[in-house]
Protein backbone atom coordinates (compact mmCIF):
# COMPACT_ATOMS: atom_id res chain seq x y z
CA UNK A 1 0.00 0.00 0.00
CA UNK A 2 1.24 3.40 -0.82
CA UNK A 3 -0.28 5.94 1.70
CA UNK A 4 0.48 9.55 2.34
CA UNK A 5 -0.93 11.80 5.63
CA UNK A 6 -1.61 15.39 5.58
CA UNK A 7 -2.74 17.86 7.86
CA UNK A 8 -1.77 20.59 10.40
CA UNK A 9 1.24 19.89 13.22
CA UNK A 10 -0.58 17.79 16.25
CA UNK A 11 -2.73 15.82 14.45
CA UNK A 12 -0.95 12.63 14.69
CA UNK A 13 0.67 11.94 11.47
CA UNK A 14 4.08 10.91 12.80
CA UNK A 15 2.52 8.81 15.59
CA UNK A 16 -0.06 7.55 13.70
CA UNK A 17 2.03 6.84 10.64
CA UNK A 18 4.31 4.27 12.53
CA UNK A 19 1.47 2.33 13.58
CA UNK A 20 0.09 2.20 10.53
CA UNK A 21 3.19 1.37 9.04
CA UNK A 22 4.00 -1.31 11.16
CA UNK A 23 0.36 -2.54 10.53
CA UNK A 24 1.12 -2.91 6.51
CA UNK A 25 4.43 -3.79 7.14
CA UNK A 26 5.86 -1.00 4.73
CA UNK A 27 8.29 1.38 5.48
CA UNK A 28 7.64 4.88 7.06
CA UNK A 29 8.95 8.33 5.81
CA UNK A 30 8.56 11.40 7.71
CA UNK A 31 9.08 14.37 5.34
CA UNK A 32 10.04 16.80 8.27
CA UNK A 33 12.69 13.59 9.53
CA UNK A 34 13.92 13.56 5.68
CA UNK A 35 14.54 17.49 5.41
CA UNK A 36 16.47 17.70 8.97
CA UNK A 37 18.65 14.55 7.75
CA UNK A 38 19.30 16.39 4.67
CA UNK A 39 20.26 19.52 6.27
CA UNK A 40 22.06 17.81 9.48
CA UNK A 41 19.54 20.43 11.73
CA UNK A 42 16.64 20.17 13.37
CA UNK A 43 13.40 22.41 12.06
CA UNK A 44 13.72 24.99 14.27
CA UNK A 45 17.40 25.31 13.63
CA UNK A 46 16.97 25.29 9.90
CA UNK A 47 14.16 28.08 10.31
CA UNK A 48 16.59 30.03 12.31
CA UNK A 49 19.23 29.98 9.57
CA UNK A 50 17.45 29.62 6.16
CA UNK A 51 13.71 31.04 7.17
CA UNK A 52 10.64 29.52 6.08
CA UNK A 53 11.27 30.14 2.35
CA UNK A 54 14.63 28.17 2.61
CA UNK A 55 12.60 25.65 4.49
CA UNK A 56 10.03 25.04 2.30
CA UNK A 57 12.52 24.95 -0.78
CA UNK A 58 14.16 21.66 1.15
CA UNK A 59 10.68 20.28 1.83
CA UNK A 60 10.06 21.05 -2.41
CA UNK A 61 13.12 18.86 -3.38
CA UNK A 62 12.50 15.72 -0.68
CA UNK A 63 9.17 15.09 -1.55
CA UNK A 64 9.80 15.23 -5.36
CA UNK A 65 12.71 12.16 -4.41
CA UNK A 66 10.00 10.09 -2.18
CA UNK A 67 10.52 6.58 -3.36
CA UNK A 68 7.70 5.33 -4.98
CA UNK A 69 6.89 2.71 -2.20
CA UNK A 70 5.22 1.12 -1.18
CA UNK A 71 5.29 2.91 2.20
CA UNK A 72 3.52 5.33 4.54
CA UNK A 73 4.88 9.21 3.81
CA UNK A 74 3.81 11.66 6.56
CA UNK A 75 4.04 15.28 5.41
CA UNK A 76 4.85 18.41 7.28
CA UNK A 77 1.50 20.64 7.65
CA UNK A 78 2.16 23.28 5.08
CA UNK A 79 3.73 20.85 2.43
CA UNK A 80 0.64 20.48 0.67
CA UNK A 81 0.34 24.73 0.08
CA UNK A 82 2.60 23.87 -3.12
CA UNK A 83 0.19 22.27 -5.82
CA UNK A 84 3.50 20.85 -6.92
CA UNK A 85 4.67 19.20 -3.63
CA UNK A 86 0.44 17.63 -4.40
CA UNK A 87 1.37 16.52 -7.53
CA UNK A 88 4.39 14.34 -6.14
CA UNK A 89 2.46 13.21 -3.34
CA UNK A 90 -0.78 12.45 -5.14
CA UNK A 91 0.52 10.24 -7.65
CA UNK A 92 0.09 6.45 -7.34
CA UNK A 93 -0.57 7.25 -4.02
CA UNK A 94 -3.99 7.25 -1.65
CA UNK A 95 -3.82 10.35 0.45
CA UNK A 96 -5.59 10.87 4.36
CA UNK A 97 -6.18 14.00 5.97
CA UNK A 98 -6.32 14.30 9.47
CA UNK A 99 -8.09 16.68 11.25
CA UNK A 100 -8.35 17.80 14.55
CA UNK A 101 -10.16 20.54 16.46
CA UNK A 102 -7.99 23.71 17.56
CA UNK A 103 -7.64 23.09 20.95
CA UNK A 104 -6.70 19.54 20.60
CA UNK A 105 -4.22 20.69 18.61
CA UNK A 106 -2.96 23.62 20.96
CA UNK A 107 -2.76 20.72 23.71
CA UNK A 108 -0.82 18.57 21.78
CA UNK A 109 1.97 21.12 20.46
CA UNK A 110 2.18 23.44 22.81
CA UNK A 111 5.61 22.31 24.30
CA UNK A 112 6.98 21.16 20.89
CA UNK A 113 10.18 22.31 20.05
CA UNK A 114 8.67 23.52 16.11
CA UNK A 115 8.95 27.11 15.73
CA UNK A 116 6.02 29.52 15.00
CA UNK A 117 4.87 30.18 11.93
CA UNK A 118 3.61 33.43 13.05
CA UNK A 119 4.07 36.47 15.31
CA UNK A 120 0.92 35.71 17.09
CA UNK A 121 0.08 33.72 19.98
CA UNK A 122 0.19 29.62 19.62
CA UNK A 123 -4.03 29.48 20.15
CA UNK A 124 -4.42 31.99 17.57
CA UNK A 125 -1.82 30.89 15.23
CA UNK A 126 -3.68 27.65 15.08
CA UNK A 127 -7.05 29.02 14.82
CA UNK A 128 -5.88 31.48 11.81
CA UNK A 129 -3.52 29.09 10.07
CA UNK A 130 -6.20 26.47 9.70
CA UNK A 131 -8.62 28.74 8.60
CA UNK A 132 -5.92 29.77 5.68
CA UNK A 133 -5.12 26.20 5.03
CA UNK A 134 -8.34 24.13 5.19
CA UNK A 135 -8.68 24.13 1.00
CA UNK A 136 -5.67 23.58 0.66
CA UNK A 137 -6.04 20.44 3.13
CA UNK A 138 -9.31 19.51 1.27
CA UNK A 139 -8.38 19.46 -1.87
CA UNK A 140 -5.46 17.35 -1.86
CA UNK A 141 -7.38 14.33 0.32
CA UNK A 142 -8.65 11.42 -0.80
CA UNK A 143 -10.06 10.57 2.76
CA UNK A 144 -10.89 12.76 6.00
CA UNK A 145 -10.33 10.48 9.38
CA UNK A 146 -10.80 13.21 12.69
CA UNK A 147 -8.27 12.34 15.21
CA UNK A 148 -9.25 14.57 17.80
CA UNK A 149 -11.45 11.93 20.22
CA UNK A 150 -8.80 8.97 18.83
CA UNK A 151 -5.64 8.09 20.08
CA UNK A 152 -2.71 7.15 17.36
CA UNK A 153 -3.52 3.66 17.54
CA UNK A 154 -6.94 3.92 17.02
CA UNK A 155 -6.60 6.38 13.68
CA UNK A 156 -4.00 3.88 12.46
CA UNK A 157 -6.68 0.63 12.76
CA UNK A 158 -9.61 3.30 11.45
CA UNK A 159 -7.15 4.47 8.52
CA UNK A 160 -6.00 0.55 7.59
CA UNK A 161 -9.94 -0.68 8.19
CA UNK A 162 -10.73 2.39 5.71
CA UNK A 163 -8.39 0.96 2.82
CA UNK A 164 -9.26 -2.46 3.26
CA UNK A 165 -13.20 -2.56 3.23
CA UNK A 166 -13.63 1.44 1.79
CA UNK A 167 -15.51 4.10 2.91
CA UNK A 168 -19.14 2.78 2.32
CA UNK A 169 -20.93 -0.31 1.87
CA UNK A 170 -20.40 -1.60 -1.15
CA UNK A 171 -24.30 -2.85 -1.56
CA UNK A 172 -24.63 1.10 -1.61
CA UNK A 173 -22.76 1.64 -4.08
CA UNK A 174 -24.13 -1.55 -6.26
CA UNK A 175 -27.83 0.15 -5.66
CA UNK A 176 -26.23 4.14 -6.95
CA UNK A 177 -24.53 2.74 -9.80
CA UNK A 178 -27.68 0.94 -11.04
CA UNK A 179 -29.12 3.74 -10.84
CA UNK A 180 -27.29 5.86 -12.86
CA UNK A 181 -26.82 3.69 -15.01
CA UNK A 182 -30.48 3.43 -15.86
CA UNK A 183 -30.92 7.25 -16.01
CA UNK A 184 -30.18 8.02 -19.78
CA UNK A 185 -26.60 8.21 -20.05
CA UNK A 186 -24.50 6.97 -22.80
CA UNK A 187 -24.26 3.59 -22.75
CA UNK A 188 -20.38 3.44 -22.38
CA UNK A 189 -20.24 5.45 -19.14
CA UNK A 190 -23.17 3.48 -17.96
CA UNK A 191 -20.74 0.25 -18.59
CA UNK A 192 -17.53 1.79 -17.47
CA UNK A 193 -19.72 2.87 -14.21
CA UNK A 194 -21.05 -0.22 -13.02
CA UNK A 195 -17.75 -2.12 -13.84
CA UNK A 196 -15.64 0.34 -11.38
CA UNK A 197 -18.08 -0.59 -8.75
CA UNK A 198 -17.90 -4.14 -9.53
CA UNK A 199 -14.30 -4.19 -8.44
CA UNK A 200 -14.70 -2.14 -5.66
CA UNK A 201 -13.40 -4.70 -3.70
CA UNK A 202 -10.59 -5.50 -5.14
CA UNK A 203 -9.78 -1.32 -5.14
CA UNK A 204 -11.23 -0.18 -2.19
CA UNK A 205 -9.51 3.38 -2.05
CA UNK A 206 -11.13 3.82 -5.16
CA UNK A 207 -12.62 7.64 -5.26
CA UNK A 208 -16.22 8.82 -7.15
CA UNK A 209 -16.99 12.25 -8.92
CA UNK A 210 -19.60 13.37 -11.18
CA UNK A 211 -21.66 15.77 -12.71
CA UNK A 212 -24.75 17.45 -11.67
CA UNK A 213 -27.02 18.65 -14.35
CA UNK A 214 -30.33 18.27 -16.42
CA UNK A 215 -29.43 17.95 -19.11
CA UNK A 216 -25.83 17.27 -18.43
CA UNK A 217 -25.50 14.56 -21.30
CA UNK A 218 -23.55 17.58 -23.07
CA UNK A 219 -20.73 17.84 -20.43
CA UNK A 220 -17.28 16.92 -21.27
CA UNK A 221 -16.38 16.65 -18.15
CA UNK A 222 -16.34 12.86 -17.91
CA UNK A 223 -13.83 12.82 -20.72
CA UNK A 224 -11.67 15.47 -19.70
CA UNK A 225 -11.17 14.48 -15.96
CA UNK A 226 -10.94 10.77 -16.67
CA UNK A 227 -7.73 12.23 -18.83
CA UNK A 228 -6.67 14.23 -15.86
CA UNK A 229 -7.16 11.52 -13.40
CA UNK A 230 -5.00 9.20 -15.56
CA UNK A 231 -2.18 11.48 -16.29
CA UNK A 232 -1.75 12.70 -12.55
CA UNK A 233 -1.86 9.29 -11.40
CA UNK A 234 -4.93 9.66 -8.91
CA UNK A 235 -7.67 7.01 -7.93
CA UNK A 236 -10.79 8.47 -8.98
CA UNK A 237 -13.13 8.04 -11.40
CA UNK A 238 -15.93 10.46 -12.95
CA UNK A 239 -19.66 9.93 -13.65
CA UNK A 240 -22.39 11.74 -14.90
CA UNK A 241 -25.75 12.36 -12.61
CA UNK A 242 -28.62 13.09 -15.75
CA UNK A 243 -31.74 13.76 -12.91
CA UNK A 244 -34.27 16.35 -12.91
CA UNK A 245 -33.99 16.32 -8.99
CA UNK A 246 -30.71 17.60 -7.13
CA UNK A 247 -31.96 15.70 -3.82
CA UNK A 248 -32.07 12.57 -5.42
CA UNK A 249 -28.08 12.82 -6.76
CA UNK A 250 -27.03 13.98 -3.95
CA UNK A 251 -28.41 10.75 -1.97
CA UNK A 252 -27.22 8.29 -4.61
CA UNK A 253 -23.81 10.94 -4.58
CA UNK A 254 -23.90 9.84 -0.60
CA UNK A 255 -24.71 5.83 -1.81
CA UNK A 256 -20.94 6.49 -3.46
CA UNK A 257 -19.15 8.35 -0.60
CA UNK A 258 -18.97 11.01 -3.66
CA UNK A 259 -15.46 13.01 -2.86
CA UNK A 260 -16.37 15.75 -5.57
CA UNK A 261 -19.32 16.98 -7.43
CA UNK A 262 -19.47 19.58 -10.64
CA UNK A 263 -22.85 21.17 -10.76
CA UNK A 264 -24.16 23.01 -13.68
CA UNK A 265 -28.17 23.87 -15.40
CA UNK A 266 -30.37 23.97 -13.33
CA UNK A 267 -28.88 23.20 -10.01
CA UNK A 268 -26.09 25.53 -9.75
CA UNK A 269 -28.03 28.21 -7.40
CA UNK A 270 -30.29 25.40 -5.31
CA UNK A 271 -27.14 23.34 -4.66
CA UNK A 272 -26.43 26.58 -1.95
CA UNK A 273 -28.76 25.27 0.62
CA UNK A 274 -27.58 22.03 0.59
CA UNK A 275 -23.87 22.86 1.52
CA UNK A 276 -22.53 23.12 5.01
CA UNK A 277 -19.99 25.30 4.01
CA UNK A 278 -19.96 27.45 0.68
CA UNK A 279 -17.09 29.89 0.57
CA UNK A 280 -17.74 33.62 0.03
CA UNK A 281 -17.26 33.70 -3.67
CA UNK A 282 -20.59 31.07 -3.38
CA UNK A 283 -22.51 33.12 -1.03
CA UNK A 284 -22.04 36.45 -2.85
CA UNK A 285 -22.36 35.04 -6.16
CA UNK A 286 -25.63 32.84 -4.80
CA UNK A 287 -24.55 30.35 -6.93
CA UNK A 288 -21.99 27.02 -6.38
CA UNK A 289 -20.54 24.82 -9.13
CA UNK A 290 -17.95 22.98 -7.04
CA UNK A 291 -18.55 20.30 -4.16
CA UNK A 292 -16.28 18.60 -2.02
CA UNK A 293 -17.45 16.48 0.20
CA UNK A 294 -14.97 15.28 3.20
CA UNK A 295 -14.83 13.87 7.08
CA UNK A 296 -19.06 14.06 6.59
CA UNK A 297 -19.06 17.76 5.41
CA UNK A 298 -19.65 19.17 2.02
CA UNK A 299 -17.94 22.16 0.82
CA UNK A 300 -18.81 24.36 -1.65
CA UNK A 301 -16.94 26.73 -4.90
CA UNK A 302 -17.66 28.82 -7.00
CA UNK A 303 -14.99 28.72 -10.21
CA UNK A 304 -17.17 29.96 -12.94
CA UNK A 305 -16.47 33.19 -12.16
CA UNK A 306 -12.67 32.91 -12.05
CA UNK A 307 -13.42 30.80 -15.99
CA UNK A 308 -15.28 34.52 -17.25
CA UNK A 309 -13.13 37.16 -15.12
CA UNK A 310 -9.17 35.73 -16.25
CA UNK A 311 -9.87 36.01 -20.20
CA UNK A 312 -11.56 39.05 -19.81
CA UNK A 313 -9.07 40.83 -17.63
CA UNK A 314 -7.12 43.16 -20.66
CA UNK A 315 -11.23 44.71 -21.12
CA UNK A 316 -10.78 46.20 -17.23
CA UNK A 317 -13.10 49.62 -16.63
CA UNK A 318 -15.20 48.85 -19.99
CA UNK A 319 -19.21 49.07 -20.07
CA UNK A 320 -20.64 45.57 -20.16
CA UNK A 321 -23.70 43.70 -20.64
CA UNK A 322 -24.90 40.56 -19.37
CA UNK A 323 -27.37 38.14 -21.12
CA UNK A 324 -29.01 36.22 -18.82
CA UNK A 325 -30.36 36.17 -15.47
CA UNK A 326 -29.54 32.38 -13.74
CA UNK A 327 -26.38 31.43 -11.89
CA UNK A 328 -23.93 31.27 -14.81
CA UNK A 329 -25.15 34.95 -15.24
CA UNK A 330 -24.82 35.97 -11.20
CA UNK A 331 -20.71 34.41 -11.83
CA UNK A 332 -20.56 36.85 -14.73
CA UNK A 333 -21.53 40.19 -13.20
CA UNK A 334 -19.55 39.21 -9.94
CA UNK A 335 -16.49 38.71 -12.19
CA UNK A 336 -17.58 41.84 -14.57
CA UNK A 337 -17.48 44.37 -11.73
CA UNK A 338 -13.85 42.94 -10.31
CA UNK A 339 -12.41 43.91 -13.44
CA UNK A 340 -14.25 47.69 -12.75
CA UNK A 341 -16.82 47.27 -15.57
CA UNK A 342 -19.86 49.23 -15.98
CA UNK A 343 -22.24 46.59 -15.69
CA UNK A 344 -25.79 46.24 -16.98
CA UNK A 345 -28.19 42.56 -17.14
CA UNK A 346 -30.74 42.00 -19.53
CA UNK A 347 -33.14 39.48 -19.67
CA UNK A 348 -36.49 38.69 -20.91
CA UNK A 349 -38.33 38.47 -17.57
CA UNK A 350 -37.37 42.09 -16.07
CA UNK A 351 -38.42 40.94 -12.48
CA UNK A 352 -35.16 38.56 -13.09
CA UNK A 353 -33.12 41.08 -14.27
CA UNK A 354 -33.76 43.20 -11.76
CA UNK A 355 -32.80 41.12 -8.60
CA UNK A 356 -30.04 39.86 -10.29
CA UNK A 357 -29.05 43.84 -10.76
CA UNK A 358 -29.98 44.97 -7.23
CA UNK A 359 -27.47 42.08 -5.23
CA UNK A 360 -24.77 43.45 -6.95
CA UNK A 361 -25.70 47.46 -7.57
CA UNK A 362 -25.72 47.50 -11.04
CA UNK A 363 -28.44 48.18 -13.98
CA UNK A 364 -30.72 46.31 -14.99
CA UNK A 365 -33.22 45.94 -18.29
CA UNK A 366 -35.02 43.93 -20.98
CA UNK A 367 -32.78 42.54 -24.08
CA UNK A 368 -34.53 45.35 -25.89
CA UNK A 369 -32.15 47.96 -24.13
CA UNK A 370 -28.98 46.06 -25.77
CA UNK A 371 -28.48 48.77 -28.85
CA UNK A 372 -29.35 52.23 -26.42
CA UNK A 373 -26.27 50.73 -24.17
CA UNK A 374 -23.84 50.23 -27.05
CA UNK A 375 -21.87 48.00 -24.47
CA UNK A 376 -18.07 47.22 -24.77
CA UNK A 377 -18.40 43.87 -23.50
CA UNK A 378 -21.23 41.35 -23.96
CA UNK A 379 -21.58 38.21 -22.20
CA UNK A 380 -23.98 35.30 -22.90
CA UNK A 381 -25.02 33.94 -19.80
CA UNK A 382 -28.23 32.12 -21.47
CA UNK A 383 -28.62 28.41 -22.67
CA UNK A 384 -29.34 30.21 -26.20
CA UNK A 385 -26.89 28.56 -28.77
CA UNK A 386 -26.40 25.41 -27.09
CA UNK A 387 -27.06 22.04 -28.59
CA UNK A 388 -29.47 21.60 -30.15
CA UNK A 389 -30.73 25.20 -30.19
CA UNK A 390 -29.41 26.70 -32.74
CA UNK A 391 -30.76 30.42 -31.92
CA UNK A 392 -28.64 33.57 -30.76
CA UNK A 393 -29.59 35.99 -28.39
CA UNK A 394 -27.97 38.61 -30.61
CA UNK A 395 -29.26 39.88 -34.24
CA UNK A 396 -25.91 40.41 -36.70
CA UNK A 397 -27.18 44.15 -36.79
CA UNK A 398 -26.58 44.26 -33.35
CA UNK A 399 -22.69 43.15 -32.88
CA UNK A 400 -20.17 46.23 -34.18
CA UNK A 401 -16.09 45.91 -34.70
CA UNK A 402 -14.08 46.39 -31.80
CA UNK A 403 -16.89 44.69 -29.02
CA UNK A 404 -15.90 42.07 -26.94
CA UNK A 405 -18.37 38.83 -27.19
CA UNK A 406 -17.93 36.27 -24.97
CA UNK A 407 -20.13 33.42 -25.04
CA UNK A 408 -20.76 31.08 -22.02
CA UNK A 409 -21.94 28.19 -23.95
CA UNK A 410 -19.74 25.68 -25.29
CA UNK A 411 -21.66 22.95 -27.21
CA UNK A 412 -20.82 23.53 -30.08
CA UNK A 413 -17.49 24.66 -29.71
CA UNK A 414 -18.95 27.84 -32.38
CA UNK A 415 -22.29 28.98 -31.50
CA UNK A 416 -24.03 31.00 -33.69
CA UNK A 417 -23.14 33.73 -31.84
CA UNK A 418 -19.64 33.23 -32.24
CA UNK A 419 -19.80 32.46 -35.52
CA UNK A 420 -22.00 36.03 -36.01
CA UNK A 421 -19.14 38.02 -33.81
CA UNK A 422 -16.42 36.93 -35.80
CA UNK A 423 -17.89 37.66 -39.00
CA UNK A 424 -18.57 41.46 -37.74
CA UNK A 425 -14.91 42.21 -36.65
CA UNK A 426 -15.68 41.50 -32.69
CA UNK A 427 -13.12 40.02 -29.81
CA UNK A 428 -14.52 36.61 -29.55
CA UNK A 429 -14.22 35.03 -26.21
CA UNK A 430 -15.75 31.10 -26.67
CA UNK A 431 -17.19 29.21 -24.08
CA UNK A 432 -14.79 26.61 -24.46
CA UNK A 433 -11.97 28.86 -22.74
CA UNK A 434 -14.49 29.38 -19.86
CA UNK A 435 -14.97 25.89 -19.50
CA UNK A 436 -11.08 25.63 -19.79
CA UNK A 437 -10.49 27.86 -17.00
CA UNK A 438 -13.03 27.42 -14.99
CA UNK A 439 -12.13 23.31 -14.67
CA UNK A 440 -8.58 24.12 -13.82
CA UNK A 441 -9.55 26.03 -10.76
CA UNK A 442 -11.96 23.11 -10.31
CA UNK A 443 -9.44 20.53 -10.53
CA UNK A 444 -7.33 22.11 -7.77
CA UNK A 445 -10.24 21.75 -5.56
CA UNK A 446 -10.67 18.81 -6.51
CA UNK A 447 -7.18 17.33 -6.49
CA UNK A 448 -4.66 20.11 -4.82
CA UNK A 449 -2.94 19.93 -8.33
CA UNK A 450 -2.29 22.99 -11.05
CA UNK A 451 -3.43 21.34 -14.57
CA UNK A 452 -1.38 24.00 -17.42
CA UNK A 453 -4.29 25.05 -19.34
CA UNK A 454 -2.34 23.79 -22.78
CA UNK A 455 -2.97 20.23 -21.09
CA UNK A 456 -6.94 20.95 -20.49
CA UNK A 457 -6.98 22.61 -23.59
CA UNK A 458 -5.31 19.45 -25.71
CA UNK A 459 -7.36 17.25 -23.90
CA UNK A 460 -10.42 19.33 -24.72
CA UNK A 461 -9.38 18.88 -28.66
Amino acid sequence: MNIVLIGFRGTGKTAAGHLLARLLGVPFYDTDALVEEEAGARIHEIFADLGEEGFRKMEKEVIASLPAGPGVFATGGGAVLSPENVEHLRRGRTVVLLQADAATIEKRIRDTSRPHLTTLGLREEIRQLLALRRDAYLSAADICVDTSARSANEVAIHIKRLLSEGTVPVQGMERAARTIAQSGIPGDEAGALLEKVGTIGDNPALRFYGIAGYPSLHSRSPQLYAQLFSYFGINAYYTRFHDPSLSRILSLAGDLDLRGLSVTIPFKQEVISAIDQPDGHCTAIGACNTVLFCGGKSYGYNTDWMGIRDPLAEEKGKSAVVLGAGGAAAAAVYALLSLGMEVTVLNRTVERALALASRFGCSSGVPGDFDRIRPEVVVNATPVGMEPDRGSPLSREQLVPGMTVFDLVYTPPETPLVRMARSAGCRVVTGREMFVRQAQAQFRHFTGIDAPLHMIREMMG
